[in-house]
């Protein structure tokens, strides 16, 4: 299996994994791994299967994409003692972590902004996307532009930082975006089966404008599921601080509780 790219901030245990969402890349985190010394031990955070440096791969499930970061705590040595932030798509990958299928087994898992509820249109959308060609543009900027809105971050964050272009690869004299469009076959997540298979404790939470996560969906999987005011879908970029807030009401003293500023 392909190793994954990951950054990484501080050492020792507990681990905290950071999982972004579809079409995204590790970037969407850099925000809070400015403020990764808040956290008292190690903090992950890849670049999942077929998105950012990492490689592209020949499935896109929610178990491949698990098994991969599986495979990269394994490598870190972290596999036994760590908590898992996803967003979104890396919401749900935490989720299925946290059947304990995959070989490791998160202490909790924490997943932001996941999309439970999908309709018809939006389904037919992904498969759509999935089976599209790539596309190629002529320069770098126009890339930029369709990696931003594809993943949610436009107008979020400048397209001319590294975080933007961290979403794009040049590629035979033009640009592509560095995700491989087959990942939009990782579909709906199946929440009921996800949550039947939870051997660890999970807590769900969304923006208060995220239009792809409401809290009365949420509730269905999770009754204490929460909502952090005032922010939209990429939650962790508009303000690391109040992530990290919301993770500090979560965990436990011993359990990887955040350290004071």
């Amino acid at each position: 299996m392909a190793e994954l790219v990951a950054d990484l901030r501080g050492e020792g245990a507990p681990a905290l994994v950071l999982l972004h969402g579809f079409g995204a890349t590790r970037a969407v985190w850099a925000g809070m791994l400015a403020q990764a010394e808040r956290w008292p031990g190690k903090v992950v955070a890849p670049d999942l299967r077929g998105h950012g440096a990492s490689p592209w791969g020949l499935g896109y499930g929610l178990g491949d994409h698990a098994a991969c970061v599986a495979e990269l705590l394994v490598a870190q040595g972290t596999e036994r003692d760590f908590v898992v932030l996803g967003h979104s798509m890396g919401g749900a990958i935490g989720l299925a972590l946290a059947s304990g299928w995959f070989g490791v087994m998160p202490a909790r898992v924490l997943a932001l902004g996941v999309k439970v509820v999908w309709t018809e249109t939006e389904l037919e959308r992904m498969a759509a996307l999935a089976s599209a060609q790539v596309r190629f543009f002529e320069t770098e900027a126009d890339a930029v532009e369709r990696f931003l809105k594809v993943s949610g971050l436009f107008g979020l964050i400048d397209p001319a930082s590294p975080e933007a272009r961290s979403g794009v690869v040049a590629e035979n004299g033009a640009w592509r975006l560095a995700c491989d469009p087959s990942a939009a076959r990782v579909g709906a997540p199946p929440m009921d089966a996800l949550k039947a298979a939870a051997r660890a404790p999970f807590r769900l939470a969304a923006g208060e404008r995220d239009p792809m996560s409401r809290l009365e969906d949420l509730r269905r999987w999770d009754a204490e599921a929460s909502i952090l005011p005032g922010l939209g879908h990429n939650a962790m970029v508009e303000d690391p601080m109040a992530v990290w807030s919301w993770i500090t009401t979560l965990l436990p003293t011993g359990e990887g509780g955040t350290r004071a500023p």
